[in-house]
C-alpha cells in the first residue's frame, strides 16, 4: 500500500510540471523599459521539458516595444538577433526556421503573454545558454543567461 501511495505522489509531482519538487516552468517579466526581471534562469536537470512563459508588465503596444524570449548559443544570440530584424515583427523578429534557436516565445505587447516549452534533454548541463529579446536593438539590454543544474 505504501508503495502505491509513493507512486501515485510521484505521479502527482511529475503531472504537475515538478521533477522530485522542483519546478519545470518560470515565468520572466519584460517592461517598457527593455529589461527581464531575470538575467539568470536554472533549469533542473531532473525536468524533462521545461516552460518559461514572458509577461510584459509595460503599457505600449508590440509595435512600440514587444518583446519576446529567445535561446540560442551564447555565441549565436547577436547573429539571431541581428538576422531576424529583417523577418519584422509578422515573423516575430526571427528567421523562419532558422536552427540556432532552441526556443523562443512570440513577440507580445502590453498585458499580453506568451509560452514556450522546450526538451531539457537537447541541453548539456556544462555549458551556459543565452536568451534575449529579439526585437529590434533590445538585445542590448534584454538579455541573460539559462543553464541546466543538478539537484543539490
Amino acid at each position: 500500500m505504501k508503495v502505491l501511495k509513493i507512486a501515485s505522489a510521484l505521479g502527482v509531482l511529475m503531472l504537475s510540471g515538478t521533477a522530485f519538487g522542483q519546478a519545470c516552468e518560470t515565468t520572466v517579466l519584460a517592461t517598457d523599459a527593455m529589461k527581464y526581471d531575470t538575467k539568470h534562469i536554472a533549469v533542473p536537470a531532473s525536468c524533462k521539458a521545461f516552460t518559461v512563459t514572458l509577461k510584459h508588465t509595460g503599457r505600449l503596444a508590440k509595435s512600440v516595444m514587444g518583446h519576446n524570449w529567445v535561446l540560442t548559443q551564447p555565441d549565436q544570440a547577436h547573429a539571431v538577433a541581428s538576422d531576424g530584424i529583417s523577418a519584422g515583427l509578422a515573423n516575430n523578429y526571427l528567421v523562419a526556421d532558422d536552427k540556432r534557436v532552441i526556443a523562443a516565445t512570440k513577440v507580445i505587447g502590453s498585458g499580453e503573454e506568451a509560452s514556450v516549452t522546450f526538451d531539457v534533454d537537447t541541453l548539456k548541463s556544462d555549458q551556459p545558454y543565452t536568451f534575449f529579446c529579439s526585437y529590434p536593438g533590445h538585445i542590448s539590454m534584454m538579455l541573460g543567461e539559462l543553464e541546466v543544474v543538478s539537484a543539490q
